[in-house]
């Protein structure tokens, strides 16, 4: 059992670099799906909202820009909050945004403390999910919201399970997220999934960094193939993923309440 996860978070530590690398953060659904979730979850100007696993701080950004509210966003690789600090700064929104390195499975805050709770492409890659979710709900004011969008099987198969597993992570279907909301202690739960959509997802992640942010990100893909650890990665996904990947794996965009008698 100490071997698998060793070998998880050694697979997990090379994706994540990787991401670094290139600067992006990937949401499997775009902007499409983050735009769902956060409609669902209520935010307006007045929000304090915390991004858990924020990365470059995509996220954070679009919220302080497009609702005016306050955002702390917190990852756990050092170099994904020093782009995220950098990418607030170039939106001019960074007296909105706050960033800090954190684990997802243990929270540094206080309990009650934020009107809506977001995870984007987090969970998936998490061990012990129970304390993430239980932790997201503790830090939620009650009736605040937790909001999830996150890679969903569309239909699970043993070679898409192998995939995911290349990149330390490992997707659930949507009754299976659902039934981790439910356990929390959220209630009035929304919970759509859908099929994959690259060019919806394409879309969005242009408007989230604009065509100058995605040129730099092409360069910098394209220099990772000297870093033997990233050609490793896209070695070791290219090598596992299944003809039938894009067809299995789709996204989920799920939001819960926390109840105002919490107990």
């Amino acid at each position: 059992m100490r071997s698998v996860q060793d070998a998880r978070q050694k697979s997990q530590a090379g994706y994540f670099e990787f991401l670094a690398d290139i600067g992006v953060t990937k949401h499997v659904g775009g902007l499409k799906a983050t735009d769902e979730m956060l409609g669902l979850c209520s935010i307006d100007a007045s929000s304090y909202v915390l991004d858990a696993g924020c990365g470059i701080g995509a996220t954070p950004c679009y919220l302080a820009k497009t609702y005016g509210c306050r955002v702390v966003g917190v990852d756990i690789e050092p170099r994904m909050i020093e782009r995220a600090t950098a990418l607030a700064q170039h939106k001019g929104v960074a007296e909105r945004c706050e960033f800090r390195v954190a684990d997802a499975q243990d929270l540094p805050f206080a309990d009650n403390l934020f009107d809506v709770v977001l995870v984007e492409s987090v969970s998936t890659f998490l061990p012990d999910r129970p304390t993430a979710f239980r932790g997201y709900v503790r830090v939620t004011k009650p009736g605040g919201y937790v909001g999830m969008n996150e890679t969903t099987w569309v239909e699970r198969g043993l070679e898409a399970v192998t995939f995911m597993h290349s990149l330390g992570a490992d997707a659930l279907i949507k009754e299976e997220w659902v039934a981790l909301l439910q356990e929390a202690g959220l209630q009035d739960i929304v919970a759509n999934a859908y099929p994959p959509n690259l060019r919806e997802e394409a879309k969005g992640r242009l408007k989230y960094y604009g065509t100058g942010e995605m040129l730099k990100v092409v360069g910098r893909t394209l220099l990772t193939f000297f870093k033997p650890k990233s050609r490793g990665v896209i070695k070791t996904a290219l090598a596992t993923a299944p003809k039938q990947i894009l067809r299995l794996m789709g996204y989920g965009v799920y939001v819960g309440r926390k109840p105002l008698a919490f107990v």
